[in-house]
Formats: structure tokens, sequence, C-alpha cells
């Protein structure tokens, strides 16, 4: 009897093996293929042995004619151009009405084009962002999808089965929206794991150089957090890299060169950010801390000339770190916040529907950024589809309430130290801003207007009339354009 496959994946990295073996585990035939043929036959004879319903496949014709139809062909490849390529070697081979998934981090505008274009040529596209890295492949990540509704009925049930759950069985994937909506959201979701990482370095920098404490006691610290409010995959895996060793019974990440990477999807937030008018500061700062890090040789020459105070953070310690806690649970929601602002900014420009409580549950389980806050979140939105802002939300209101003399004092303190703290700083700032009735934006406008005639509202006229001062009292009483963000 011929064999044929539910679903066949192309991209044999370690995500794509793990997703075949996840798919495979509930009980979908599984066809793969990669570009070097040897890793396929490595998959095989490997992690994939015995498994007599994963199909190795040695050619693009051999793969899709090992696809039940409709075919269901997904890519975890590179994201660019490697994406377009495989699309264009597998189109011929295909048939009206099939379906071709993208499981990489796409940039949404791709995701956007290729669904049009695709659709014009009668193919189903999906482009779906799966979080949770390696482990999440194989027990079960959250998976986004968006693109052509067409494809959801075909990939609904396998996307939902391989998915996380949450306690009550539901499945940590859900239809997000047309065209790019599905990357979109995951585009958000690494933005937001940015600046989620970068506070918690700026927490574990503030105790290990503002407080000299040792690594067994800042893994006891965040063992303790992680059965608070900040309850989350960041926190459990920070506190077991606090315990991990290295060969010689050092600390591990003391070893480890003080210069991060990136892959860009934190960028790719910052500047739609800047598109949409969202100000959306904590995830910026966060891209802009790696930046600098970056920067390793200019920071050590930097450090032999410019001073600055000694790092050294005074008072009660017990109270210096439930303080510092709950600084990072108030930065926290202000990131969460500022996500969800430009997901709204973003659904109005681009016409998605989106649910912003079932993205929340999208995000409890598998993913990177999952955690108990999560549920809260849902919650919000839950009570209130229409919610503005999660600062407005009764449960987070109170959260910052409470939470506010601890975050004054923990940036108060850093600041003092000289302990840099970009990302929370930057919170303080946002809410500062957001909860204010008046800002200095006047001032502002009357420098614009005063040397380059851009017009300004008044307080005291109708919302869009628009006024210009001939401040100098020379030059002709004429005005310039603007324009919004």
């Amino acid at each position: 009897m011929e064999k044929k496959a539910d679903i066949g994946l192309i991209g044999l990295a370690v995500m794509g093996q793990n997703l075949v073996l996840n798919m495979n585990d509930h009980g979908y035939s599984v066809a793969v293929y990669n570009r070097t043929i040897s890793k396929v036959d490595e998959f095989i004879l490997d992690a994939a042995k015995d498994r007599e319903t994963i199909y190795p496949t040695h050619s693009i014709e051999e793969f899709i004619s090992t696809l039940k139809r409709p075919r269901k062909v997904m890519l975890m490849v590179k994201a660019g151009e490697v994406v377009d390529a495989f699309i264009e070697q597998i189109l011929p081979h295909l048939e009206k009405g099939d379906l071709i998934i993208d499981g990489g981090n796409s940039h949404f505008p791709d995701t956007t084009r290729r669904t049009q274009a695709l659709k014009e040529k009668g193919i189903v596209y999906i482009g779906t962002g799966v979080s949770g890295g390696e482990e999440g492949a194989r027990r079960g990540p959250s998976i986004m999808p968006g693109g052509n509704e067409d494809g959801w009925p075909l990939v609904k049930s396998i996307f939902q089965d391989i998915s996380a759950k949450v306690d009550d069985g539901s499945p940590c994937c859900d239809w997000v929206g047309k065209d790019g909506a599905g990357h979109y959201v995951k585009m958000v979701h690494n933005g937001i794991e940015y600046g989620d990482m970068q506070m918690i370095c700026e927490a574990y920098d503030f105790l290990y150089s503002g407080l000299n404490l040792s690594y067994e006691e800042m893994f006891a610290i965040f063992s303790q957090w992680n059965t608070t409010e900040l309850d989350s995959y960041l926190i459990e895996i920070t506190r077991d890299i606090m315990a991990t060793k290295d060969s010689d019974g050092s600390p591990l990440v003391d070893k480890i060169l003080d210069k991060a990477g990136q892959k860009g999807t934190g960028k790719w937030t910052g500047i739609n950010s800047l598109e949409l008018g969202v100000p959306v500061t904590l995830i910026v700062e966060a891209v802009y801390a790696r930046s600098l890090s970056a920067l390793k040789s200019e920071r050590v020459e930097a450090s032999n000339i410019i001073s600055g105070p000694m790092r050294a953070v005074e008072g009660d310690r017990a109270d210096i770190v439930e303080d510092l806690r709950k600084a990072l649970l108030a930065s926290k929601i202000v990131s969460y916040a500022q996500g969800y602002m430009l997901m709204r900014e973003a659904a109005k420009e681009y016409g998605w529907d989106l649910n912003y409580g079932g993205i929340a549950l999208m995000w409890r389980g598998g993913c990177i950024i999952r955690s108990a806050f999560l549920g809260k979140i849902k919650e919000a939105f839950d009570a209130n589809p229409t919610l503005n802002n999660l600062l407005v939300d009764p449960y987070f209101n109170s959260v910052m309430a409470s939470s506010q003399p601890s975050w004054r004092r923990t940036i108060s303190r850093a600041i003092q130290a000289g302990i840099p703290m970009p990302a929370m700083t930057s919170a303080l700032s946002f809410f500062d801003g957001y909860r204010s009735e008046r800002l200095p934006a006047n001032l502002l406008q009357a420098q614009r207007d005063y040397f380059g005639a851009h017009t300004y509202e008044r307080v005291d006229k109708k919302e869009g009339e628009f006024f210009h001062t001939n401040w100098t009292g020379t030059g002709g009483n004429v005005s310039s354009s603007t324009y919004e963000v």
C-alpha cells in the first residue's frame, strides 16, 4: 500500500525535527525533506528511528507525491529569501487548494505579500508563529497562525493537538487573523520577550553588582520570585542558570561574554511601533541594551576613563530585594501594556480582528513568555474586550498602585549606584507620562511653530483647528504642513 502523509515538513534543524516528532506522537504521519539530503537520512536513523509513519524523501517531487490531498507543506527554514525560494521550488508540483505553511520567524509584511500572491494562484498560505524553543516544539509550543482563512480548517486539528495546553486543557493555539496577523503577533511576542529578558538581566545586575550577592543567594531569590506573581518560564530558567556550574565548579554564567546577540524580531517591533506612532519604549530600550552590550571593547576602554558611582546599594537587604521584585513586576506590566497597545493599533491599520484575550491564552503555555501573569491579561480582556490599556484595568491598576513606591525606590537606588536599568527606567517614565493629564508637548509645539511654522492647536478652541504665530514679527504669515503617525 502506498504511503501517504497527513502533512509534510521541509527543514530538519532542531525545531523542524522536534515538530515532526511531536506531530507523529499525536498520530499524524509526516513526510520530511531537507535541502541537505543527508540530514533526512540522519534524522530517520537517529531521532526518528523505528517510527514507521515518518516518511523520508530525497527530492521535492518525491516529497510532494507522498502527501495526501489537499497537500499540507510546512516550511521550517530561515526567514526571508529562503522561504521565497522554497515556495518557488514546490509551486510547480502543487494543485489548487493545496496549503503552504511558513512556521519560521518571517516578517509579517512578507507573509501578507505571500498570502495574497499565492491566493491568486489558487494556493492557500498560512504564516504561523511558533514559540517555545526546542523543548516547546517537542512537547507543545504556542502556535499563532494567520494568513488565508481557508487554510485553518486544514490544519486546526494538527496544530491544536500538538500545541501546549493550559490547566483546563485549552490549546495554546487559535486562528489569529488574515494576512500577516499570525507572524505579527509572534513579532510582538518576541518584542515582549526582549523586554522581559532585559528586565530580568537588570534585576540580576542589581543583585550581583549592587548587593554583591553570591550565585547561591541569587538562586534562592529567583526561586522565591517564581512562587509569586512573577512565576514564569524566564524566571524559572534564570533560577536554573544561577545554579549551573562550569567544569571547574565556578558559576558558568560568569564565564559568558557580556555581548548579546539578536536576530531582528525585537528590532522589527520597534520599527513598526515608530511607523504606527505607538510608544513601545521598553522593548526599544531592550533592543538598544543589546546593541550597547555589543560595544564590548569600547566599554572596556571607557571604564578606565569615565568615572562614576561604585555600584554599591546600601540598606536592609530583604527590603531592597522585595522592592526590586515589585519594580520588576510593575515594569513587566508596562511591557505587556505597550505590546497590547501596539497590537490594537496594528489591528486598526491592517484591518485585523484580533482576539486579545485569546492571544493571552495562546501565550499562557508553551512559549518563551509563558507565565501565570497572562491569565490576568485574559481575564482583563474577557471582562472588557474594548479595553484601551491594561494599566486602567482594575486588577493591574491595583498592582501598579501597590508596586509604585518600591518601583521608584529601586530606580532611585540604581541611579545613585550607577547601575544601568534602561528597561525598568523607561517603563517608569512611560507610566508617569501615560498617567499625566498634561505633558510639556505644548512647549514642543510652540518650538516647532517658532522655527518651522508647523502650527499648533489651542486648548480654548475646537480640536482639529490649527493656528500659527509669527513669533519674531518678521517674515510672512504662512504655515507649514504637518503629518501624523
